[in-house]
């Protein structure tokens, strides 16, 4: 028993603690769990129930205003039949355009408007020709406002032809008064004689300011409620600046809703729905009430994260927030030191897993923690040691399969250069000009790796030319330069079936390209050659100059630059040369005697 004892001390003393201990650390965190899903269940009823309160609310509130607004016009459409009896009864309606009957007729007008001043701003009676008298509230003139005359007109037009259209009244679309885009609309019903013959209309433009007051007053606590007809026109909004009546609403989803109605059906629904708002989307919820005697409808919509707020949702979720933090806080504290024992060996194991990925095979993992990770760390150790001999090997074996891929290259070189005496070492003077330069231009190692094959290999074509041609010690005939130009796509055919020399081949293949065009074999001009060959067809030319060759004497090198630098941007790229002039003029390119070796 104490030597159980002893060992169980040992292991926490070096500090290898059993997982289990740590287990139960971590349970006690998650123990923290079951009271986030009750909060977050608590939340999602009490949203629900309030979503159900808020349809309630606002089924009520269209349904209450839609009655408003319904008995509203039945009690204007009323008052001006009520008036249209008194111009009976007076016998004025015969012919209220008649010069002797106007006083009275405009007497009747300005007295109905007194009575009325609240609902109606502009009253008129017209004979059958359209003129007549009017009365009107203050300086409000109708004819000044282009569109209250022709909603005037079009209500005249629909009197006179109200027997054939079996209309009893004529109501206009919304209309939006000047200063202040006040929501009204016309109003208007025919005048007949005890034949029942047409003489005129009695129309008056009716302010709808108490139904705008009482929208105001219900778009309270961000709730918006306001009316709109079938067509999805504004009839009144409590935002008149933003929302002009007879403006269309249309992209508003209830609207939208509404206007795909019977224009006969009455009707009340709620939906929820989303509107973008300043890049981010609102989740809403309204509802809309149709009410087919007028052939409008009202709507009320409302955010709910406004309707949670304004229910206290907010306070509550904060609170129920600061209760569970304390739990989650106090809970850490109590795993806090669980935590430490797993998770420092843990981060040690993973800085060295970062260091062996980073190329560092000698990082080692400290051996230390619960006992299985312990054996983790001990096994992780092996598996590097193990890993970093083998990468040793690999880089040896890579570092020969190169030396025996570049001796194969310059093998192959020399073999080529050998075919012609004159040219022995060229391609190793040309891989080595060329390399020269590149570093000039600041090419990459990889480019300039790459650059120097190519050079090795450019003349590998010549393999395929006759030696009738090759060797030829005086100057080719048209047909023998014309075999001997073969060379550079006999060369890129040699080499294309060897994947690892694809990159090489533009250099093999272009090297004699001219950035005028006038190169071979395929006349390609300026941007069109690569880089590697414009470099490669400035080391071979050098070089070629700065040697002996049956047909001309070794040039010095600066009278070959001087030549050189002449052919620029005809011949040669212009970057090239004066790259090649750099290295000159620094003493980085020398010519040797002997053979150069790359």
């Amino acid at each position: 028993m104490s030597l159980n004892l002893q060992s169980v001390w040992n292991r926490v003393r070096v500090g290898r603690i059993r997982i289990l201990w740590l287990v139960l650390g971590a349970m006690l965190l998650v123990s923290v769990v079951p009271l986030g899903l009750y909060h977050r269940q608590v939340l999602h009823l009490s949203q629900g129930k309030l979503t159900d309160n808020e349809r309630v609310d606002q089924a009520d509130l269209t349904r209450s205003l839609s009655q408003e607004i319904q008995f509203f016009e039945s009690n204007l459409t009323q008052q001006l039949m009520s008036e249209r009896q008194i111009l009976t009864l007076t016998g004025l309606i015969d012919n209220v355009e008649d010069p002797v009957s106007e006083p009275k007729v405009t007497r009747l007008l300005e007295n109905f408007v007194d009575s009325n001043r609240t609902t109606f701003i502009y009253l008129t009676a017209v004979g059958r020709s359209g003129k007549g008298t009017s009365a009107s509230q203050g300086n409000f003139r109708a004819e000044q406002d282009p569109f209250v005359a022709k909603a005037l007109q079009r209500a005249f037009v629909t009197c006179m032809q109200s027997q054939q259209l079996n209309v009893v009244k004529f109501r206009s679309d919304p209309l939006a008064l000047a200063p202040n885009n006040r929501p009204a609309f016309v109003i208007a019903v025919p005048l007949r004689d005890s034949g029942d013959q047409f003489t005129g209309m009695l129309a008056a433009v009716v302010s709808l300011d108490t139904i705008l007051h009482r929208l105001q007053e219900a778009s309270v606590r961000g709730r918006t409620v306001f009316v709109v007809d079938h067509y999805g026109h504004i009839v009144a909004h409590p935002d008149t600046k933003n929302f002009v009546p007879g403006a269309d609403a249309s992209g508003n989803s209830l609207v939208t809703q509404v206007t795909a109605l019977p224009q006969e059906l009455r009707n009340t629904e709620t939906v929820r729905f989303t509107e973008k708002e300043k890049n981010h989307t609102v989740e809403m919820i309204g509802t809309y009430s149709t009410f087919p005697e007028v052939n409008w409808a009202v709507i009320a919509e409302r955010s709910l994260n406004e309707a949670r707020s304004d229910a206290g949702m907010d306070d509550l979720n904060r609170q129920a927030l600061a209760f569970v933090s304390f739990v989650v806080l106090a809970a850490i504290g109590l795993g806090y030191f669980f935590a430490v024992g797993i998770s420092g060996p843990i981060r040690g194991l993973a800085d060295s897993t970062r260091a062996i990925s980073r190329g560092e095979f000698h990082q080692r993992s400290p051996v230390r923690g619960a006992t299985e990770i312990s054996e983790l760390a001990e096994n992780f150790n092996k598996m590097a040691g193990d890993i970093e001999e083998y990468i040793e090997r690999l880089k040896e074996a890579a570092e020969e399969n190169r030396e025996l891929f570049i001796g194969s290259i310059r093998m192959l070189a020399a073999a080529i250069d050998e075919k012609d005496p004159y040219t022995r070492g060229h391609s190793g003077r040309v891989a080595k000009y060329s390399t020269l330069v590149g570093q000039e231009l600041g090419l990459s190692p990889e480019a300039l790796d790459t650059l120097r094959i190519s050079a090795l290999l450019h003349d590998v074509g010549k393999i395929g030319v006759e030696d009738r041609v090759l060797k030829k010690p005086g100057a080719l005939t048209a047909e023998e330069f014309e075999l001997m130009k073969q060379h550079t796509i006999k060369g890129a055919n040699i080499m294309r079936p060897v994947s690892q020399l694809k990159d090489m081949l533009p250099g093999i293949e272009l090297h004699h390209e001219h950035m005028d065009g006038r190169g071979y074999p395929y006349g390609l001009q300026g941007p069109q050659i690569p880089m590697m060959a414009r470099i490669i067809g400035v080391a071979d030319t050098l070089d070629a100059m700065t040697t002996n060759r049956p047909y001309q004497s070794a040039m010095d090198i600066d009278y070959a630059l001087e030549r050189i630098k002449t052919l620029k941007n005809t011949k040669f790229d212009a970057e090239v040369v004066n790259a090649l002039e750099s290295t000159i003029n620094t003493g980085k390119l020398r010519l040797s005697a002997v053979e150069v070796q790359v």
